[in-house]
């Protein structure tokens, strides 16, 4: 009598964590040497049919065989996997940023690993604490990492291309991709000059890595075209909703208000609206909020946010492009070239001319 629960060796299933190149090679019917052939992509000085690789590949498929990366690093082939460090997953910016470079890195036929420094930034980092850079064939730096000197180090004795994004105004340690913050914040001030404003406030967020790039330009163009910068109307706060809030509640209680605020997030921004809500200001008809990055959250506020479009598929995009070319072309990362990407303007409802001073609540 015949048992239909059991069945060979060539036809289970096996758990796909467990899944070797013998396994495959016996449900293909051949030897394992072929089947690591295919796999791997390697020359074979006798042509393999074609039907035989697409044999060993849809057995490979229907087993769910998956490659092990750090096998494959140690036999010399591509893991396929880029690296990613970055400062914080929970920042908003940060996560469209990520998700961007799953969608750039899946076109490419490459899965990501990603190593998180939200926590630690108080300790002397080292690469192998944060990343396993060994099981990747390239790695992404997202955001500025001067508070992290070791890691740098590590990274700069690292045999994996390095590709930097989002440095802020660091020199560049390696090849980076980046957007003109400083042009960005001068855009959305002249802006808010075109309308009329004069009394211009900043709610200047934190930003990991401390970069100051968006504070400095405020204080540039407000020296420049302003008299400078008023007292109170710059205030440091936490890249966050409730930052912006508490900022906007220190500038609303000065003798002389401001008319508009830009700011160096959109988080903040959106922390700015409310708070001038919960005050009874309304924005834009008493209060003008100029924000910057233009995440989602942007489009959905009330009223909807007007900022400066920051363009991170395409910085993205060519991040990957360039770790790409650097993994078949190793010697062209030796250079720490520089690409900068122009943020722009985007009007919404959040803006608007100001009213006359006798009419400000």
């Amino acid at each position: 009598m015949n048992d239909d629960s059991k069945t060979s060796p060539a036809t289970e299933r096996v758990s796909s964590a467990s899944v070797t190149l013998r396994d495959i090679a016996e449900a293909s019917g051949v030897s394992l040497s072929t089947v690591s052939r295919v796999l791997n992509n390697a020359p074979s000085r006798v042509p393999i049919p074609a039907g035989t690789r697409h044999r060993i590949e849809s057995e490979a498929r229907r087993l769910g065989y998956r490659p092990n990366p750090f096998a494959r690093a140690l036999q010399g082939a591509p893991t396929m996997l880029l690296g990613a460090v970055v400062r914080d997953f929970s920042d908003p910016f940060h996560a469209s940023a990520i998700e961007q470079l799953a969608v750039e890195a899946m076109s490419r036929g490459y899965n990501i690993v990603l190593g998180h420094i939200r926590g630690r930034d108080n300790e002397d980092l080292t690469l192998p604490s944060v990343l396993e850079p060994r099981q990747t064939d390239a790695v992404l730096l997202f955001g500025e990492m001067e508070d992290q000197p070791r890691l740098l180090s590590d990274l700069n004795e690292a045999r994996q291309p390095v590709v930097a994004l989002w440095q802020g105004a660091i020199p560049a340690r390696f090849p980076t991709v980046d957007v003109d913050e400083r042009g960005g914040i001068r855009i959305g001030l002249e802006h808010l000059v075109e309308l009329g404003h004069r009394r211009i406030g900043f709610a200047s967020a934190r930003l990991p890595g401390g970069n100051p790039a968006r504070e400095e330009a405020y204080v540039e163009f407000m020296s420049e075209h302003l008299g400078g910068v008023p007292d109170g109307y710059l205030q440091h706060c936490e890249s966050s909703m409730i930052g912006g809030a508490q900022a906007i509640e220190v500038m609303l209680g000065l003798e002389d208000p401001p008319t508009a605020v830009a700011c160096s997030t959109d988080a903040v921004a959106v922390g700015v609206s409310h708070g001038a809500y919960d005050k009874g200001v309304e924005v834009p008809r008493q209060l003008s909020i100029v924000g910057f990055d233009d995440l989602m959250v942007a489009r959905f506020s009330n009223p909807a946010l007007t900022t400066l479009h920051m363009p991170t598929a395409e910085i993205v995009a060519e991040a990957v492009r360039m770790a790409l070319e650097f993994i078949g072309d190793p010697a062209a990362a030796a250079n720490a070239t520089l690409k900068v990407f122009e943020p722009t303007l985007v009007r919404r409802a959040s803006t608007g001319p100001p009213r006359p001073a006798s009419g400000r609540r």
